[in-house]
């Protein structure tokens, strides 16, 4: 296959949901709680599935097992990455995440959980938990026992723009009015630590998963934030964010007319802003705001044009 595989999303209820998946870029939600987008998903508690081509109505994770040869016969058993956006229109609870070693043995042969966020979009004064002030695990699991929220944990206020790598073992949340483009590794794995007192409508709170988190939050822990490497192209400045064992995560900001070599191995694509047109040996393909999709592997040179913003990754 030698053309881009488009995805349409799966949309996910959440009680800190709301409506700006639909406000910011015109996806049709399910309900006035959604609060995630899984853009590019083979995770089997929700599957993108793919819109164009020949393999029209397949789901990324069939794919991934029946056509290695489009993602250059990776070594793992499921698709590795997912690409979330979230609307946070409360805040999240305050969570952590397990590495793989522990997500295998504890979670049913689930990945762990790194993953990082592009903040697309923030309401003045919104801030983000990342990270804890304990020195030791004695130390944390005293502060949480104790309800000592302001004092373990760290606040940063954002904007749109900041990026933040949250490797597995940081606690963690987004807050009230953030809008971000998550690239993780393919889990659903949360251990949740912290929700403020919240109760449903039948005064039951959220379930808290203390044990867990404390066995797997990193000690210390702080924000290790930097400056990325930027380069300016012709057509095209690119912001080089994180590169690791998990993803590699790149802001494309394309002005005019840019070209590419393509990987030899696949590479995701989200249009965050903007719309232009991906041209290529296969044809053209017209790009908006919203757009979510895979150059396979062994796609050939091609070229980008118009203004738009992507978020691009790969293993």
């Amino acid at each position: 296959m030698n053309e881009p595989i488009f995805l349409t999303p799966v949309f996910q209820e959440r009680i800190w949901g709301g409506t700006k998946l639909n406000t910011l870029f015109g996806y049709e939600i399910p309900n006035d709680k959604t609060g995630e987008c899984w853009a590019v998903s083979g995770h089997k508690n929700g599957q993108s599935v793919v819109h164009n081509g020949p393999y029209a109505g397949t789901k990324l994770g069939d794919l991934w097992v029946d056509h290695p040869e489009l993602f250059g016969d990776s070594e793992s058993d499921v698709f590795p990455l997912l690409t979330k956006i979230l609307d946070a229109s409360d805040d999240l609870s305050v969570q952590v995440h397990p590495d793989d070693a522990y997500a295998r043995q504890f979670e049913n042969g689930e990945l762990g959980k790194t993953e990082c966020w592009y903040i697309v979009d923030a309401e003045p004064g919104s801030s983000i938990i990342y990270g804890h002030n304990a020195q030791s695990h004695e130390e944390l699991r005293s502060m949480i026992e104790a309800g000592q929220w302001e004092k373990l944990l760290t606040q940063i206020e954002v904007k749109p723009g900041d990026f933040f790598y949250v490797p597995s073992g940081t606690i963690h949340a987004l807050g009230k009015g953030i809008v971000v483009l998550e690239t993780q590794q393919s889990s659903d794995t949360t251990y949740r630590v912290y929700d403020y007192d919240r109760t449903d409508a039948n005064g039951q709170g959220r379930e808290l998963h203390l044990e867990k988190a404390i066995e797997v939050t990193t000690v210390p822990q702080s924000y290790t934030g930097g400056a990325y490497e930027t380069d300016r192209l012709d057509g095209v400045t690119v912001t080089k964010f994180v590169s690791n064992d998990f993803f590699t995560v790149q802001k494309w900001e394309v002005d005019g007319s840019a070209s590419f070599d393509a990987r030899e191995r696949y590479t995701i694509v989200s249009i965050l802003d903007g719309a232009g047109t991906l041209h290529s040996e296969s044809g053209e393909y017209e790009l908006s705001k919203g757009d979510h999709f895979i150059l396979p592997a062994g796609f050939g040179p091609y070229t980008l044009t118009g203004k738009l913003t992507t978020i691009s990754s790969w293993e």
